[in-house]
This record gives structure tokens, sequence and C-alpha cells, in this order.
């Protein structure tokens, strides 16, 4: 937080979400009902935009909410959006639809995290899922992608380990690129120091593919899909986001029913 607001400094982080956005500032003017003229003047210094004007640039160039704040109080106004804490009374109706929506995809696992990836919540299905696991990466906070990629987590279960591994690491990457947060580039150095090189032969189009992991069941293909809060206007709601893992075959979706109705409820 910033104690002793300037205008440089609100120029300099609009600049840099523009930046990052690859956004013209004629584009920005246009997006955020304002000048282009007016846009070059903010990102010199020249001149201080109002609070809605801020949070419109901000809005414009879908900066993530912990981070319009932070625009606001560079600019020496007050932070527009709450960050309730998860586990207080005012997420509560939060809380209750996402454990629904959880417990509604049995046989299938699916969890939510945090903006780093922490565990938030999980189902019965992905509990049995990674069931035999090392300790320390099931001691909270549990972060889902090292839970994936360590030696002592499913890692070894990982048919595809190293195109799979890579797929993981270039969503943290362009994830991080887009929405930097402090945690993040130390995790994906730690990721990378784990998995073997990258894997690129001819034609090579891309990690996009099943999680290919052995189970006692047989070998599951599975998909990864991703949900997250489209109109949140609370800084810790809006960073959530859900992940789910559905069959890509029938043998799978069998193997997991089979595996759902044999663990412990």
């Amino acid at each position: 937080m910033l104690t002793s607001p300037h205008p440089s400094d609100l120029s300099a982080r609009l600049r840099l979400w523009r930046s990052r956005r690859r956004v013209s500032q004629l584009e920005l003017a246009l997006r955020a009902g304002t000048t282009q003229r007016h846009v070059s003047f903010i990102e010199s210094g020249h001149s201080v935009p109002g609070r809605e004007l801020v949070i419109r640039l901000a809005e414009s160039l879908q900066v993530p909410l912990r981070e319009r704040n932070a625009l606001l109080l560079s600019g020496g106004y007050a932070p527009a959006y709450d960050e309730t804490p998860y586990d207080g009374p005012g997420l509560g109706a939060i809380r209750t639809a996402l454990t629904g929506i959880l417990e509604g995809h049995p046989p299938y696992p699916a969890v939510v995290v945090d903006r780093r990836g922490d565990l938030v919540l999980a189902n019965g299905a992905f509990h049995a899922m990674t069931t035999g696991v090392s300790e320390r990466l099931v001691t909270p906070p549990v972060n889902i992608p090292r839970l994936l990629l360590d030696p002592a987590g499913l890692a070894p279960r990982i048919v595809n380990f190293g195109p799979w591994a890579w797929h993981v690491i270039d969503a943290l990457t362009r994830e991080a690129a887009q929405n930097p947060t402090p945690e993040s580039d130390g995790l994906i150095e730690e990721l990378i120091a784990l998995v073997p090189p990258r894997p690129e032969p001819p034609g090579h189009l891309g990690f996009a593919v099943p999680l290919c992991l052995r189970s006692e069941h047989g070998d599951l293909r599975l998909i990864t899909t991703l949900t997250r809060f489209g109109t949140a206007v609370d800084v810790t709601v809006a960073e959530l986001r859900m992940e789910a893992f559905p069959p890509a075959d029938e043998q799978t979706a069998e193997a997991l029913r089979v595996m759902d109705s044999t663990s412990p409820a």
C-alpha cells in the first residue's frame, strides 16, 4: 500500500497495465469513454484523473480487482473493492454455493483454488485421486500445481508427465504475465526444477493434452475445465477459480465411478 500517493505512481502503473494488455492509448481511450490526449496526459503525469475515470480505465484494461485498488491508492483515492475474508460471515452465501457446486461434480474430481493456486475447497473425488501423496503436500496451505508436479505428489503416477507438466507451467506463466502475484515467479521456478526438459518434437502443437494418470482401477484420461466468477466485485471472490477434471473417455468415467463408490464417505 502506498502511503504517499503521487501522480507519477498512477501514471507508471497505468502504462504498465496498458503495455501488458497490448492496448494503444487510442483504443484505451475509446473503451474508457475519454480521449487519447487525456490518456497521454495521464500517463505522462501532466493530468490527474478523477476516481471514476481511474475505475473506467482499469476496467477497460481488465485489471484484476486487487490491482484496481492499488491503482486507486496510487492516485490518492480509497479502494473501490472490498476484500472479505473467505471464512468470514460476509461470504457465507459464496461458500455455500461453491460447496454445492463441488458436491455436484462427483465422481469427477474438482477443487476451488485462490490466486496462488492454494486449495480452498475440494470434493471427495479429488481426495480419492490424491490418496497416498506425501503428507507435507496435503498440509495446509496445499498448493495444487505443487501437489500435481512434485515427485512426492502425483508426478510418479502421471503417464505423460513431461508434456503435461509443461502444460501446467505454461498456463501458470501466462497467468503470471496477465495477473502477476509476488509468489508466481517463485512457484514457476520451483516447478521448472522438478520437471524434465521441455520436449518439443517436430510438428509440436503445444501441451493442451489430457492428464493421463495411473490408478488401481486403470489409467485415467482427464481433461481440465476452469471456471471463474465473471461478475465478482469482491477481491477474494474474484480471485477464486474452480478446476474440474472430467473424464476424456468412457473407460475413465467408469473408473471414476468405481473409485467414488469404494472411497470412504
